[in-house]
């Protein structure tokens, strides 16, 4: 690690009965319709997917996002500097 670098926050998710997910180490929430939600990590991106998808809380001073709905889905986007494109194309 260099000297400018921060440290990656630790992060987990926990699924209840695919009806509310509860994440910690979330830096933003970059945007959420009902059946997609695209939230950032410290260097990654998630995408969680579903039907009735609502993001309950987030706080980015904790880190803590909450989202309840039915979800089917959760993708990890390791290289974010697509992230446009991947954000273009959630949203279309």
């Amino acid at each position: 690690m260099q000297k400018n670098e921060q440290p990656k926050r630790k992060h987990d998710l926990i699924i209840e009965d695919r009806k509310v997910l509860k994440a910690t180490g979330v830096a933003d929430v970059e945007g959420f319709d009902g059946t997609k939600v695209f939230a950032m990590l410290d260097g990654t991106a998630f995408t969680v997917g579903g039907k009735g998808l609502k993001v309950i809380g987030f706080s980015a001073e904790s880190g803590e996002l909450r989202i309840e709905g039915e979800i089917d889905s959760v993708n990890y986007v390791a290289d974010i500097s697509r992230r446009a494109g991947i954000f273009a194309r959630i949203f279309r």
